[in-house]
């Protein structure tokens, strides 16, 4: 295992991402898995969001995220027993190959694929403006719609209420569904690559 943690301020949000490997005929056994540490994690202070995504169906490695509030929250959840105890029931399911810690946005943009980061060579996130470029399109379609269908069925409600909702039902479909899929299928663009190097 490598793993690479760049030096980062303690009050920025940080994201955590791991890769882990895992025998490809067990993939309820570790979607199961994978399940209950983000729902575990869900109920820590300071949990932002979390998920996963294979890059491919018959992949044998599993690409995983946890963003925090900051340093403090990340290491209270790291060292927590809850966490302890669903890393042993994982033992001889899954072993990890990779892991970094990132801040700012860029931890949602780490790259799907198979490599190993030294402490010395940490991956390049893409330039901001693929980034922006990127949240955007998830954002709009899904904001679109939203505010045909939520927008009009509470459009009597208070704003307040109706941002809230809005807010509370895109927010999660953003972060773990629909961004690390298109994140997935940008990637060749996002790194730099051209199409027919996917």
């Amino acid at each position: 295992m490598t793993t690479s943690a760049p030096v980062t301020r303690d009050d920025l949000p940080v994201t955590v991402s791991f890769t882990r490997r895992a025998d490809p005929a067990h993939v309820r056994e570790m979607t199961a898995w994978i399940r209950a540490g983000l729902s575990m994690a869900e109920s820590f202070p300071g949990f932002l969001g979390g998920g996963w995504v294979r890059s491919r169906r018959d992949a044998d490695e599993w690409h995983m995220l946890a963003r925090f509030a900051d340093q403090p929250t990340l290491a209270a959840w790291e060292a927590s027993a809850e966490r302890q105890w669903w890393l042993r029931s994982g033992e001889g399911l899954a072993e990890v190959t990779r892991t970094e810690r990132r801040t700012g946005i860029e931890g949602w943009f780490d790259s799907p694929v198979v490599e190993e980061v030294s402490a010395g060579g940490a991956a390049v996130a893409p330039p901001r403006w693929k980034q922006s470029l990127t949240i955007w399109l998830v954002f709009f379609p899904m904001n679109l719609l939203a505010t045909v269908t939520l927008g009009t069925a509470l459009a009597d409600r208070h704003v307040v209420l109706r941002v809230l909702v809005t807010t509370a039902v895109l927010t999660p479909l953003m972060v773990y569904v629909v961004l690390p899929w298109i994140t997935a299928r940008l990637q060749w663009w996002l790194q730099g690559r051209r199409w027919r190097d996917r």
